[in-house]
């Protein structure tokens, strides 16, 4: 007898190659879900390293901000310290100088003429006195133009009292001599 294969073969052909394409088309869907998978992981993971270094960076950038202010306000100490030393060191350098001042004009000073005001302005001495006679006042001018401490002695004006003094008001300027120069 012969064989006659009633099988439907061409059927079952068909739906192991149909089975195929779908293990087929199962495995590479499996393979682009973990590709995408991996990918979406590594771009996730750099994504979240790069935000991690740049709040690091903001970090640092607050802090370095922080130091600048800090500096900005020491240097703006360090300068009103600085300005503070100066003018402690001028009035140190400068005290002195008021003492030999009153002292020069004590020594100027002829006889029978005494001072009523001494106004400083700066580096000009407004004076006020008396005198017995013009003669004084013209002595203490001479004095005045003689003296390292003074200069530009100028008498603004002279008026005769009935007690016999005159009252004088003079401007005189102040130097400061050259080291060994004054007395």
């Amino acid at each position: 007898m012969a064989k006659i294969n009633l099988r439907p073969w061409r059927a079952e052909l068909r739906q192991e190659r149909q089975k195929e394409y779908l293990t087929v088309l199962g495995a590479v869907l499996m393979a682009a879900l973990a590709l995408w998978w991996l990918i979406s992981g590594a771009i996730g993971g750099g994504i979240e390293d790069q935000q991690s270094r740049n709040r690091y960076l903001e970090r640092q950038g607050a802090s370095l901000d922080k130091k600048i202010k800090e500096i900005r306000e020491l240097r703006t100490k360090r300068e009103q310290l600085l300005d503070r030393m100066r003018l402690i060191q001028d009035l140190q350098g400068n005290r002195p100088v008021i003492v030999r001042i009153f002292d020069e004009l004590a020594r100027v000073m002829p006889e029978e003429l005494f001072f009523v005001q001494v106004t400083a302005k700066g580096s000009s001495f407004t004076l006020k006195g008396r005198a017995a006679s013009n003669e004084q006042i013209s002595q203490l001018m001479r004095n005045f133009d003689q003296s390292p401490w003074f200069v530009n002695p100028n008498l603004l004006g002279v008026q005769s009292n009935k007690g016999g003094y005159s009252s004088f008001d003079m401007l005189v300027g102040q130097s400061r001599p050259v080291v060994g120069e004054a007395k």
